[in-house]
C-alpha cells in the first residue's frame, strides 16, 4: 500500500534523526542547518503517489526549510495545525498564527521553525502529478501567506480531511484524492493576490534567527527590552531594530509573538485550569488589562470572549454523556487545581495481618500512609508537590485505597481512618475535592468536580533525588499486601469490588434483547498460604446513586459515589464453588508526564500509568523512563487480580500496601543496559522481559491539546500490536544485537503477544520475551 506510517518507537535513539530526515525528504523538506533534528518521540501519517506526497507531522521543536529540487517549480504546501511558527526569508522573521497557510517554493530560501512542537500538514505535488498536461504558471518565486478565508478555508479543509483519513483509505481511493489535491493546487495558485515578501542579506537572516531563538526561551521575561538584546547580541539598538524592519520592528515583533502565545495557550484545552492573568503574565505581559486591550485589538475578541468561543466550538465535537476521556468543552473549562499539602512520611510499620512483608534493604526505608492529603485522585501532574523524598536504594512502603471502595463502604471503608479520610463526603464538602482531570466546577456533565475524567486513587508522588530527564526509574515490587477491613462486623477481613461497566468490551454485546446494565460484584479475597484466592459474595445492578451534593448518578460515571446497601438488590451465590487465583499487583504505577498540568489517569502512556498487566507484582520490576525533576513516582489501583484484556471494565479491586525499592539509573550510566534507550514501560520478571505497546505510545505528544479527547477515539488492537512489535523488533536489534530478519524470526517463533487491557482508552498489547533464550548466546 502507499500508506506508510513512521513512529520514532521503531527506532533506537541514534536512529531516530535519519529516520526522521526521511520522513521529510519524502514532502521536499528537510531539517535547517541551524537546527537540531530531534531524536524524541515523532509520528507521521504519510501517503504518496505519482507526483503527490501528503503528510500529517508531528515531532518536537525544530526548523524545516526545502530540500531544493531545481527540476521543479510547484510550491510545498503547509498548514501548521496547532500552534503559530515563525517564517525565516532574507527579509527577516514573521510570525505565522496556525492555521494560516503557506505556499512555500521549492528553491527558495526559507524556513519554519515550530519554537514549542512541530504539527503540521504538508502537501507536496511535482508536475509528475499532472502526466504532462499543461498547468499555466507554476512557478512561484518568493514564499506566499495565505490568511483564513474564502478559497484558502476550503483549500485548507480539504488538506484536513485528507490527512485525517490517509490511513482508512484504499489505494483506489487515495490515488483520487491525490488527483484532486493536485488539481486544486494550480487553482488555488491563480487565486493568489498576496505581495511577495522582499528579499535582504543572508547575514541579517541569521543574526535574526539567533535573536528570534533568544526570544523564544525568554519570551515570559517582562523586561525583555531592545537595549538589554542589543547589548547582549553585541549590536547597537539602532541596527536591532533595523533588523527588525521586516517584521514591523523589535516591539512589534516581541508583542505579536507573546500573543501568539498566548492565543495558543487560552485556545489549549489542557490550559483551561490557568486563569487568564496566569497565562498573560507567563508569556511576558505584566498588567492584565494592557493584555486584555492588546488581545483585543489584534484578535477581535477580548481573551475571555475568544476562550468562550473556543469552548464553545470544541462543545460541537465533545464525546457523548457518560463517555470517558475528556470532551472539548469540558477541557476548556477548567479551573485551577488544588496542590496537595508539604510531603510527609512515617516510619510505622504496615498494620496487615493478611500477609507479612518480607522486603529487607541496607539503604534507608519510608513509609507514607494513606490519606486525604497525600493521594491526588483522578490525574497525574508535574506540578504535584512530593510526599515523600528518598535516595536511590531506598525503600518505601506505600499504603493505596482502591477507588472501588464506596462499592461497598460498610466492609470497605467503615472504621480506616485512611479510607474515610479520602472518601469522606458530606452535604457540607469532600475531603479530597478533585476526582479526576476534568473541571472543578462540573460544568459540563454535572457530576462532580473533576468530572470523573481520570478515577484512580494514586498514592504520592515520591521524589527520587538527583532523578533528571533522560534519566530511568527502577522500580522494584519487593511485596504486595491486601488491605483488611477495619469495620468491628468485618475485621480482618479483606475485600474487593468488580465491575462490569459501561465502558467494559462488552458493554455492546450482550445477548438478545438484553438491555445493557451496570453488574458490580462484591468478592472476599483469601490469603491462604499456596492457595491465595477470591470468592465472590454477592453482586448487584447498578441503581441511581444520589450523591451528598444531591446529583442522580445513572451510571457508575463518578469515582466515589457511595453505595447505600438499601439502594441495591443484592444477588447472592454467584460464581457458587468458583475459586479465583489472585495475582496482586498495581494497576498504576506512573511518573509524572512532561506535558501539561494535569493529565488523566486512564489511558497509560510511556510515562507508565493505567498499565494493568497482571506481571507487575512481588518480585518483579518496571522501569521508567523520567520525564521531570524528581521523577515524581506515583503508584494506585490496586488489583487483587486480574485477566489480560480486563474485559468488562475492572479487575477484582482491592486496597493494598506495597514495599518497593527505588534504583535511579543515571543517563550518562544507561549504555548497554537492557534499558537503554528507553521510551516506555519496561517490566522484568525472573523469568521474562514485558514490552508495553499502546495504541498510541505517547497520545499525550501526538495529539498534542487534544490528546486526552482523541486517544480515546482512536484506540484500537491493531494500532497497540503494531507498537508492541515495534518495540521488540528494536529491542531485539538494539538491545540483543539481532538483525531485523533475525528478529522477526524470532518473534514469531517465541515470542508472546497478548492482549493487556482494551478499556484504558489507550488500548494495551504486551509482548513477552523469555530470558531462558538467550542462555547459550556467549556474553560480550
Amino acid at each position: 500500500m502507499s500508506f506508510r506510517p513512521f513512529t520514532s518507537e521503531s527506532y533506537s535513539e541514534g536512529d531516530r534523526p535519519e529516520a526522521w530526515r526521511d520522513v521529510l525528504r519524502a514532502v521536499g523538506l528537510q531539517p535547517s542547518p541551524t537546527t537540531t533534528v530531534p531524536s524524541g518521540y515523532a509520528t507521521a501519517s504519510r501517503r504518496r503517489s505519482d507526483g503527490v506526497a501528503l503528510a500529517k507531522l508531528s515531532a518536537g521543536s525544530q526548523a524545516v526549510s526545502p530540500l531544493r529540487d531545481l527540476a521543479d517549480d510547484m510550491p510545498i504546501v503547509l498548514l501548521p495545525s496547532e500552534d503559530g511558527v515563525t517564517l525565516r526569508t532574507p527579509a527577516g522573521h514573521q510570525i505565522i498564527s496556525a492555521r494560516q497557510l503557506l505556499l512555500l517554493p521549492r528553491n527558495g530560501d526559507w524556513s519554519v521553525a515550530f519554537p514549542r512542537d512541530m504539527r503540521a500538514i504538508v502537501l507536496s505535488v511535482t508536475s509528475e502529478a499532472f502526466h504532462g498536461r499543461k498547468i499555466g504558471q507554476s512557478g512561484l518565486a518568493d514564499v506566499r501567506i495565505m490568511p483564513p478565508g474564502g478559497f484558502t478555508d476550503i483549500f485548507s479543509r480539504t488538506l484536513e480531511s485528507a490527512a485525517g483519513t490517509l490511513e482508512t483509505l484504499t489505494d483506489i481511493e487515495w490515488a483520487a484524492v491525490a488527483q484532486s489535491l493536485a488539481d486544486l493546487l494550480p487553482t488555488f495558485m491563480r487565486q493568489l493576490g498576496v505581495p511577495a515578501i522582499s528579499a535582504g542579506t543572508a547575514t541579517q537572516g541569521a543574526i535574526l534567527h539567533r535573536i528570534c531563538q533568544t526570544i523564544e526561551r525568554r519570551l515570559g521575561d517582562p523586561d525583555l527590552a531592545p537595549a538589554r538584546v542589543a547589548q547582549a547580541e553585541g549590536i547597537s539598538e539602532r541596527y536591532l531594530q533595523k533588523l527588525f524592519e521586516g517584521t514591523g520592528g523589535f516591539t512589534h515583533y516581541l508583542r505579536e509573538r507573546r500573543l501568539q502565545r498566548t492565543w495558543a495557550d487560552l485556545s489549549n484545552p489542557a490550559e483551561a485550569h490557568h486563569s487568564i492573568s496566569e497565562i498573560a503574565y507567563r508569556s511576558g505581559f505584566n498588567d492584565s488589562a494592557h493584555f486584555s486591550r492588546t488581545f483585543r485589538h489584534r484578535f477581535g475578541l477580548s481573551p475571555r470572549e475568544f476562550r468562550q468561543q473556543e469552548s464553545e466550538r470544541g462543545a460541537a465535537s465533545a464525546v457523548t454523556a457518560g463517555q470517558r476521556g475528556w470532551p472539548q468543552d469540558a477541557l476548556a473549562q477548567l479551573r485551577s487545581h488544588h496542590p496537595l499539602p508539604p510531603a510527609r512520611t512515617t516510619t510505622a510499620p504496615s498494620d496487615s495481618n493478611c500477609g507479612q512483608s518480607d522486603a529487607v534493604s541496607d539503604h534507608s526505608h519510608h513509609h507514607l500512609a494513606v490519606e486525604a492529603a497525600r493521594v491526588h485522585w483522578g490525574y497525574f501532574s508535574r506540578a504535584l508537590p512530593p510526599q515523600a523524598e528518598v535516595n536511590s536504594g531506598d525503600t518505601i512502603t506505600i499504603e493505596t485505597l482502591t477507588q472501588h471502595a464506596s462499592d461497598d463502604p460498610e466492609r470497605m471503608i467503615v472504621g480506616d481512618p485512611g479510607a474515610e479520610s479520602v472518601f469522606r463526603w458530606t452535604k457540607e464538602g469532600k475531603n479530597v475535592d478533585r476526582r479526576g482531570a476534568g473541571p472543578m466546577d462540573a460544568s459540563v456533565y454535572g457530576r462532580g468536580a473533576g468530572e470523573g475524567f481520570g478515577v484512580h486513587i494514586c498514592t504520592g508522588p515520591v521524589h527520587v533525588r538527583d532523578a533528571q530527564p533522560g534519566d530511568v526509574l527502577e522500580v522494584r515490587i519487593l511485596d504486595i499486601v491486601p488491605r483488611p477491613s477495619r469495620s468491628d462486623a468485618f475485621k480482618g477481613r479483606v475485600f474487593g469490588s468488580s465491575v462490569a461497566a459501561w465502558w467494559g468490551y462488552h458493554y455492546n454485546e450482550f445477548l438478545a434483547e438484553s438491555p445493557p446494565r451496570e453488574v458490580v460484584t462484591i468478592y472476599e479475597i483469601f490469603c491462604d498460604d499456596g492457595a491465595a484466592h477470591a470468592r465472590a459474595l454477592y453482586s448487584y445492578r447498578w441503581a441511581p446513586q444520589t450523591d451528598p451534593f444531591g446529583v442522580l448518578h445513572s451510571t457508575y460515571d463518578y469515582p466515589g459515589v457511595l453505595v447505600g446497601p438499601a439502594s441495591v438488590k443484592r444477588r447472592h451465590n454467584v460464581l457458587d464453588g468458583i475459586r479465583i487465583p489472585l495475582r496482586p499487583h498495581f494497576g498504576v504505577i506512573a511518573v509524572a508526564p512532561r506535558e501539561t498540568d494535569l493529565v488523566d489517569s486512564v489511558p497509560p502512556s510511556y510515562f507508565g500509568g493505567n498499565l494493568d498487566n497482571w506481571r507487575l507484582g512481588k518480585g518483579s520490576t518496571v522501569y521508567l523512563p523520567v520525564s521531570v525533576p524528581g521523577a515524581l513516582l506515583s503508584v494506585g489501583d490496586p488489583h487483587a487480580t486480574q485477566g489480560d484484556g480486563e474485559l468488562a471494565g475492572t479487575a477484582i479491586e482491592c486496597s493494598m500496601t506495597g514495599t518497593f525499592q527505588l534504583i535511579l539509573h543515571k543517563k550518562a550510566d544507561l549504555a548497554g543496559r537492557a534499558f537503554a534507550d528507553l521510551t516506555y514501560p519496561l517490566i522484568e520478571t525472573e523469568t521474562d522481559w514485558v514490552l508495553t505497546g499502546f495504541s498510541h505510545p505517547n497520545y499525550l505528544a501526538e495529539f498534542g491539546a487534544n490528546g486526552q479527547s482523541e486517544v480515546y477515539a482512536n484506540s484500537s488492537l491493531d494500532l497497540a500490536m503494531k507498537d508492541a512489535f515495534r518495540k521488540m523488533r528494536r529491542f531485539l536489534m538494539n538491545i540483543k544485537g539481532l538483525s531485523e530478519d533475525e528478529a522477526i524470526a524470532l518473534m514469531s517463533a517465541a515470542v508472546d503477544f497478548g492482549v493487556t487491557q482494551v478499556v484504558d482508552g489507550n488500548w494495551g498489547v504486551h509482548a513477552i520475551l523469555s530470558k531462558r533464550l538467550f542462555e547459550d548466546v556467549p556474553q560480550t
